[in-house]
């Protein structure tokens, strides 16, 4: 199926203007700052950091691979796993794989422990993104994130374009990543007042498909740290399912 919709986010110009547009509404940024812990009180919530501490009304905890650690006395049952991305980049002369006519992609074959997902996108500045998404490894941190990729890592992804895209199975690799999933057992999100701190909102877990979402979910914890009021029904990604 081909969806003429469809599309694609570019994650750097999406976060530049998130951050732009929050400055510009009196938000202080605050960059390479690692959260060491923090606590709630009936009336505020502290936070220390490497730079110091800060005292707030609310706390909205988004840490991804690192809630397992931060989300305390919340028992959330989450894994965080290990996906592999990476981009390729076949011969620049052939424009078959240029944004204006390739499309992004998906689609399920054998692979090599079962089934598994094969998806990508058109040729981007940093090349041809491309990857497989099938159960990795997993630990109860984001310590998985330390691992770079292997050179033989990137097999499972040429095997698994070879029958459908064999240009691009065949490319030069140019880049590699790791990418942390935080998954619950149903691969919902958690969203939501933490169910021991009021203070204190949850909004991570989101099971390696949240980043299309967070426009929304922007909005959500806003009205979650200032009215109380969401503007969704969030019953489906309240961490009291889990109970």
């Amino acid at each position: 199926m081909l969806d003429r919709r469809a599309g694609y986010l570019e994650p750097d110009r999406c976060n530049a203007a998130h951050l732009r547009i929050a400055a510009a509404a009196g938000a202080t940024l605050h960059f390479n700052e690692p959260v060491v812990s923090w606590t709630a009180a009936d009336d505020a919530v502290c936070v220390e950091t490497s730079e110091g501490s800060y005292v707030a009304d609310r706390l909205v905890l988004s840490v991804g691979a690192r809630m397992p650690q931060f989300a305390k006395h919340a028992r959330l049952p989450l894994t965080v796993e290990r996906q592999l991305l990476f981009w390729l980049e076949p011969d620049v002369a052939d424009r078959r794989f240029d944004a204006a006519s390739f499309p992004i992609y998906l689609y399920e074959y054998a692979g090599d422990s079962g089934f598994s997902w094969c998806y990508g996108f058109p040729r981007l500045p940093r090349g041809i993104k491309a990857a497989v998404m099938h159960k990795g490894e997993t630990a109860a941190d984001a310590d998985l994130v330390r691992r770079s990729v292997n050179d033989d890592e990137v097999e499972p992804l040429r095997r698994a374009l070879t029958t459908l895209l064999p240009d691009i199975a065949r490319a030069p690799l140019r880049e590699s990543a790791v990418c942390l999933f935080t998954n619950t057992p149903d691969s919902h999100f958690v969203i939501g007042v933490h169910p021991a701190n009021p203070r204190v909102v949850i909004s991570s877990a989101c099971s390696g498909h949240g980043y299309k979402f967070a426009s929304a979910i922007g909005e959500i914890q806003a009205d979650l740290v200032t009215s109380g009021r969401p503007r969704f029904d969030l019953a489906p990604f309240s961490a009291a399912r889990f109970e």
